[in-house]
């Protein structure tokens, strides 16, 4: 399609009213896993982000005639659950100055807080130049469709960069991340602690055996809908057990249509105990990277937790040469078992002009504190430079 053919802006109200195989052409073949349509369309299809449940789908795509060639994924929010950069402050500021907060226009993917493209450009495009269509898209409809407000979510670096050179407001955030600077074996990882956070951290991991508990992923062709099933129903457990913050948000059929959609990417660790499965964590690999995203369990036991969504996929990244874990938003208790304090982004434009100097001081206050945060955070890992001295940088 030549170049000077012009570009149509549609905005669409579904992620299958573009076919899959055009939308994950313009994502790649090493695109994270929510950026994907298989995934997209799980969380609307199942009816677990639609407008009944505050996420009304608004895609933003870009054609040459009849070629996708620009996308960004795109909601109209009606509350601030699910995205995991709160704002429920910005609300509250919002409703004392007599403004409306939601709906609010927020780019990214539902109840999926990891860092992936917003802004998908065909190859043989000018990339710039459509990114910056795209968000003035973004700009438009939102305020056309009474939004208050435009928000990316967990764009990249590069986009945050840009983001902020257009005029939106950068917040920068933290999620601690586990990192793999060529570790040979799990003793390696181990030897970045000194003595008395290994014996921990041996202690905690060996508690599992002690309490005839056995832990294993499952994965590929053995994964079938009961393992679906098992997976929301830990998920639904979870959430219920954290009161108002635990509201559950993905239904069961979400984790149905992901585990059919994505078998190549889907794991599910499983905990069992007297041939019961007691506990388990749904994780997201790919060969980089291995996303956790949600954990639950029937049984209480000491450690059980650490096992499962930490020690165990630690352990396998490793044996795979996986490069990151990405655990998901929160959890400062990541950070003494070796997890790494981590620069997360995001972009906002309030069109009220007095909440938009309001929430840009907020975010240069919040910004200058963050480097005393990072500190504080790696003095309590206590990683110790990894290679040690004196021994090369394992490769292969």
């Amino acid at each position: 399609m030549a170049a000077d053919t012009p570009l149509r802006l549609l905005l669409l109200e579904s992620i299958t009213d573009v076919p899959a195989s055009a939308w994950d052409a313009l994502a790649g073949p090493d695109a994270p896993p929510f950026i994907r349509h298989a995934w997209l369309a799980a969380m609307e299809e199942s009816g677990s982000a639609r407008l009944e449940t505050g996420w009304e789908p608004q895609h933003l795509t870009l054609w040459r005639g009849k070629k996708l060639v620009g996308a960004s994924p795109a909601y109209r929010k009606h509350h601030s659950m699910g995205e995991y950069i709160y704002d429920f402050s910005w609300a509250g500021a919002a409703q004392r100055l007599g403004i409306e907060y939601y709906p609010k226009l927020v780019v990214g993917a539902p109840l999926s807080p990891a860092t992936s493209p917003r802004f998908l450009i065909d190859p043989g495009e000018d990339a710039p130049a459509l990114r910056r269509t795209l968000l003035q898209a973004a700009i438009e409809s939102a305020r056309e469709s009474g939004c208050s407000s435009v928000h990316i979510l967990y764009p990249t670096e590069a986009e945050a960069d840009m983001l902020e050179q257009e005029g939106l407001a950068r917040r920068i955030t933290l999620q601690f991340q586990w990192k793999n600077p060529g570790y040979r074996g799990y003793d390696d990882y181990l030897s970045r602690f000194d003595s008395k956070r290994r014996s921990q951290i041996k202690r905690e991991r060996g508690a599992a055996a002690a309490q005839g508990i056995t832990i294993r992923t499952v994965r590929g062709p053995e994964l079938g809908d009961e393992h679906a099933r098992r997976a929301y129903r830990f998920y639904e457990a979870t959430c219920e057990s954290r009161g108002p913050w635990g509201q559950v948000q993905l239904n069961e059929g979400f984790f149905l249509r992901a585990f059919r959609a994505l078998p190549e990417t889907v794991e599910l660790v499983q905990a069992e105990r007297g041939g019961k499965v007691i506990a388990g964590a749904f994780n997201l690999a790919t060969p980089e990277r291995l996303y956790g995203r949600y954990w639950g369990c029937t049984e209480e036991h000491p450690f059980l937790h650490f096992h499962v969504c930490l020690y165990h996929s630690v352990d396998e990244c490793i044996q795979a040469g996986r490069k990151v874990f990405e655990p998901g938003a929160g959890g400062e208790h990541k950070i003494a078992r070796g997890f790494e304090p981590t620069a997360v982004h995001s972009a906002h434009l309030l069109f009220n002009k007095t909440l938009d100097r309001a929430i840009r001081d907020f975010l240069r206050q919040e910004r200058a504190h963050l480097s005393s945060v990072v500190e504080q955070s790696q003095e309590l890992a206590g990683l110790k430079p990894w290679p040690p001295p004196g021994q090369g940088r394992a490769t292969g």
